[in-house]
């Protein structure tokens, strides 16, 4: 990245240190991943799933790193890249370490997601086989599609889809719909937990072991998102034509703001409703919730008013609300409702953008607020159909191509005898039949045998 002054030096050097400090706060989101991981399991299955959540994190660098990023961000054609794999010819005049960097913190939190919807049953090695191809392939064809400004639908085209590209700043689609989709076909094909339904079909609770972790994983995951959605910026010092005061510091301010406001009401509405549902207070409902609004505004952050954030939090908690009870009829099991909060979340966030998106803050983002510029905006604010066609065209992509990609490779892995643990493993658990122990050394020290209890002499009565 060449510089011509002082002043763009400086300038060039702030960018990249707001780009790399973005980037960590999204790397904290593993640690946030692995709490709630484990919190949401019972405790027989607590250290298989944080290892799993390693091995995304670790299979995933080298992935992206020799064909991800290339695939994401390479040139030449609409649909894929086809250089700088191994980051060849990177630091150029485009990209440079600190954006790979922040990319790679995104690509490890999409198999994070898929992960959580197979958890308990599935064997470790399967998950080093879909890791390594969801994020050193999968994902980043979706990136480059809508992210790299030569993709089919992005919003930075020269060349816009439908005359606007979807938008989509932080990836409720792009991110969170094709973990999701992955999941979800993870999650049929090898079929529910042993337990999770009786003989009726009808739902047994396989409640998690540790609420304290889920709530500590929640907010790793919030302290995390205002790198996922106000970082995407990329670069916080650009200011708008015409104005000394707005700049991009302007938008990324406001994207953090409207972030905190979808999650908080999604929350708080997840708060009563589960409450007149089920009949007490819960809080792993709640910090699903939570997460489920902030994955419904992470596509339109930076380009709606706070008070649409509201409106998007609240519909996101029913949207979550009425998915887990759709799944539970169907016989669905996910152990941390992945599927449901990413998937159906993120599905309603684009399409939310498509409603409620405001021109001046999509000029501002796309155009740095050039004057004499129109755009597609949201189709409830009068911006016309172009927009909201682009997000939905976005979404059957995803689906599709997720499908037909992570589809065949989980049902491969099935066929294979590699995908599902054995039914007598599963029961014992994952901690003690893959990874010779526990997570809890007083799992070891104090689990008594049959025998154990034979012994044990019976009071008088």
């Amino acid at each position: 990245m060449e510089v011509s002054s002082w002043e763009q030096s400086v300038t060039y050097s702030i960018n990249v240190i707001y780009l790399l400090f973005s980037a960590y706060l999204v790397f904290v989101m593993q640690i946030g991943f692995a709490m709630i991981c484990a919190g949401s399991v019972r405790a027989k299955n607590a250290m298989n799933t944080m290892l799993t959540n390693v091995v995304d994190a670790v299979v995933g660098s080298i992935s992206f790193y020799l064909f991800g990023f290339a695939f994401a961000y390479g040139s030449s054609n609409p649909f894929i890249g086809t250089d700088l794999f191994a980051l060849a010819h990177i630091p150029n005049g485009t990209y440079d370490y600190a954006f790979f960097l922040y990319q790679w913190a995104f690509a490890i939190a999409v198999s994070g997601i898929t992960s959580g919807s197979i958890a308990e049953r599935t064997q470790f090695s399967a998950y080093l086989v879909f890791s390594f191809f969801l994020s050193g392939f999968v994902y980043p064809i979706v990136v480059h599609w809508v992210w790299s400004s030569s993709g089919w639908l992005s919003p930075s085209s020269s060349d816009l889809f439908l005359g606007s590209g979807a938008i989509d700043f932080a990836g409720s689609g792009v991110v969170h719909l094709v973990g999701a989709v992955a999941g979800l076909w993870g999650s049929i094909i090898e079929g529910p937990r042993v337990g999770r339904f009786d003989a009726f079909g009808k739902p047994v609770p396989l409640k998690g072991h540790n609420a304290t972790l889920v709530v500590l994983g929640t907010f790793l995951l919030w302290f995390g998102w205002f790198g996922f959605n106000p970082g995407s910026f990329d670069k916080i010092v650009v200011a708008y034509p015409d104005t000394s005061a707005e700049g991009n510091w302007t938008s990324v301010g406001r994207t953090a703001v409207v972030t905190t406001l979808a999650g908080s009401t999604a929350g708080v509405v997840t708060l009563f409703g589960r409450r007149l549902l089920v009949g007490h207070w819960d809080a792993m409902d709640v910090c699903n919730g939570l997460l489920g609004g902030f994955v419904a505004i992470t596509s339109g952050c930076s380009v709606v008013e706070p008070w649409a954030a509201i409106l998007c939090g609240f519909v996101s908690a029913w949207v979550l609300i009425g998915l887990n009870i759709v799944a539970l009829k169907m016989n669905y099991d996910d152990p941390l409702e992945a599927a449901q909060l990413h998937g159906g979340c993120g599905i309603w966030g684009l399409l939310f953008t498509g409603l409620f998106a405001k021109e001046e803050f999509v000029i501002q983002v796309y155009n740095s607020g050039e004057t004499r510029v129109t755009r597609p905006y949201g189709l409830l604010l009068g911006g016309g159909w172009g927009l909201i066609g682009a997000q939905a065209i976005e979404i059957l992509a995803i689906f599709g191509w997720v499908s037909v990609t992570m589809g065949p490779i989980f049902y491969a892995l099935h066929k294979l005898e590699i995908l599902r643990i054995p039914v007598e493993e599963e029961i014992a658990g994952l901690d003690i039949s893959s990874h010779g122990g526990h997570a809890y050394a007083q799992e070891d020290n104090h689990r008594r045998s049959d025998g154990d209890y034979m012994s044990i002499p019976h009071c008088p009565s």
